[in-house]
């Protein structure tokens, strides 16, 4: 105690106090025998006799560790006498009045909506991986409905794309890819029994615990793949909790966590959910089998005695003569498992912000709190009241006011990096990347086991990839971890873009340009509609002047209208989304 503050100017003092309650009723101070520590020593340091002693301006998480429990409150460090005048931004859903709550208590001001133009752009690539189209954009433009950014959403959920990308986000959760342990005819089945139910919208809850529970042929049964692509029995358990719970429990296995509550009796008593989990061959060799053997426990690592199976910070369930994976899968994707339905809203957050409320989404402990709990715990509440229909979530998130927020900043927000007061800026991913590149380019790809100009985001196997998919940073699926899928720009991308053959060898095939030249199109047309394929948008005043200029002293017209599509594509307005 106290759970939060507000610490008004260096220097300022704060004592905490911590209270231990017991299974048999007693209460008592522990503070002189609690361990404190912060996540943010410059804002708020303490000692350990838990005096806080306030910093600079920001935000810190104050822990307080007794015997294996870990508790926090979070304190917000502002300066002395700190003068603010709020913005009163308006609210277009829960998503907004929880975020405002957060920026006064922070003093700063959000950024300003963002342009039609950027709303479209950023929407259509987040939502279904695509850019829109000269047509799209136009109609968009011209429409004058005060509700069309709802309207263009709404669209979007309902084209096939949006289906493709959720299912690709699955996919690195789920870790499709063929293997020795998994025929590529299998990693096939596994992944078209995925798309199946996410294009049947299935609510997430049904999903997960037809996943988990599942038995039977890995042909006939696509979903026992899961069990096929790990079969290490405490690798299991442990992909299982950071996938559909966030928490990286793998610390327990040989002693209690040092900054969570997870103990080595939580991680083995979870993990004996999935000691009987039975392999055997099927008629086809490259078949396998799951089953349940009735038989086989996990020992604890110390003392050796065979483990109960008892859900992640729950009861001891009775599993006698009963399925374990079975039980444990109706406890997991339910609201009776209170992270369940927050873990699974925070990645898809994370999707459209770049980070999630708690980042990485697969960290979730006591020492790497939420950015805004109030809302992660309605994100979650809400996920629950939709029946585990993602796309309901997905909705309330694009048409918040937070989502559509500017990337510009005020003199309130600029520091800002991790309470999305502003938008940010967010490099392409490696699939989508290609994906765009093919669409403004009108050109094809040929992937592995998919017709001739299939998306990238529709590849099957993680095992099958090209060099630029690779250098940009594509997921091989060989882990659950969020960081296999890499987002930062590095040198190598740089120099394939600007020497390699795929944006060249795209210009040429795509032929766009004297495609346009043939049709008369004058030089000034082209590059309004290579601005709009690209970036959405026009080309401002003195864009169009100096590339008129350019392009009007060229004998070759057409070799500097690719050049200037080659530019476009190389610049950083293409390659990020914010």
């Amino acid at each position: 105690y106290p759970k939060n503050g507000v610490l008004d100017g260096k220097g300022t003092k704060q004592r905490l106090t911590v209270r231990a309650k017991y299974s048999d009723g007693t209460d008592r101070d522990v503070t002189s025998l609690a361990y404190f520590s912060t996540n943010n020593e410059t804002s708020a340091a303490v000692s350990q006799d838990g005096m806080i002693s306030a910093g600079s301006r920001g935000e810190s998480f104050i822990m307080a560790r007794f015997d294996t429990h870990t508790v926090g409150s979070h304190f917000i460090t502002l300066p002395k006498g700190f003068e603010f005048k709020w913005s009163n931004p308006a609210a277009n859903n829960y998503v907004d009045e929880l975020m405002n709550a957060k920026f006064l208590k922070l003093r700063m001001n959000p950024s300003e909506l963002c342009s039609d133009d950027e709303f479209l752009r950023r929407v259509s690539l987040d939502v279904c991986g695509v850019l829109p189209t000269v047509e799209e954009y136009e109609k968009f433009v011209a429409d004058t409905d005060p509700k069309k950014r709802e309207k263009k959403v709404d669209e979007l959920l309902g084209r096939k794309e949006f289906v493709e990308m959720w299912v690709m986000k699955w996919s690195e959760l789920l870790t499709i890819r063929s293997s020795q342990q998994v025929s590529y005819k299998s990693m096939l089945l596994y992944y078209n029994w995925l798309q199946e139910r996410v294009a049947n919208n299935m609510p997430m809850d049904q999903l997960v615990q037809e996943l988990l529970s599942s038995k039977g042929g890995t042909f006939a049964n696509a979903a026992t793949n899961y069990f096929q692509n790990e079969t290490d029995t405490l690798k299991v358990s442990e992909n299982v909790a950071q996938v559909f719970m966030g928490m990286r429990i793998q610390c327990a296995q040989c002693h209690n966590h040092p900054f969570d509550r997870w103990t080595m009796d939580d991680y083995y008593g979870f993990a004996a959910f999935f000691s009987q989990i039975g392999r055997k061959r099927g008629e086809d060799p490259r078949e396998t089998i799951i089953f349940n053997s009735n038989r086989g426990e996990v020992q604890h690592l110390v003392d050796k005695r065979a483990m109960k199976p008892k859900f992640l910070g729950g009861e001891e369930p009775e599993t006698k003569g009963k399925d374990r994976r079975e039980v444990m899968a109706k406890w997991l994707a339910s609201a009776d498992n209170p992270y369940f339905a927050k873990n699974l809203s925070n990645i898809v957050w994370a999707h459209f912000f770049g980070q999630g409320i708690i980042s990485d989404v697969d960290d979730v402990r006591v020492s790497n709190p939420a950015v805004n709990p109030e809302l992660l715990d309605e994100l979650g509440k809400k996920f629950g009241e939709y029946n585990f229909d993602f796309k309901k979530l997905v909705r309330d998130i694009c048409v918040s006011r937070t989502y559509q927020l500017s990337t510009k900043t005020n003199e309130t927000n600029a520091a800002d990096s991790k309470n999305f007061s502003h938008a940010k800026l967010r490099r392409l991913r490696s699939e989508i990347l290609l994906d765009t590149i093919s669409q403004v380019t009108e050109t094809k790809n040929k992937f592995r086991g998919l017709p001739v100009g299939a998306r990238a985001v529709q590849i099957a196997d993680g095992n099958t990839s090209t060099y630029f998919l690779t250098a940009f940073g594509r997921a091989a699926r060989e882990t659950v971890c969020s960081c296999e899928v890499k987002m930062e720009p590095n040198l190598s991308q740089a120099l394939h873009l600007l020497n390699g053959q795929t944006l060249q060898s795209k210009i040429a095939a795509g032929a766009l340009i004297a495609r346009r030249l043939k049709d008369k199109k004058a030089p000034e047309e082209i590059i309004d509609e290579l601005y709009i394929r690209c970036f959405t948008r026009k080309p401002n005043v003195e864009e169009k002047k100096k590339l008129m200029d350019v392009v009007g002293a060229s004998e070759n017209k057409q070799q500097m209208l690719e050049d200037v599509f080659w530019a476009l594509l190389n610049s950083r307005e293409f390659l990020f989304n914010g």
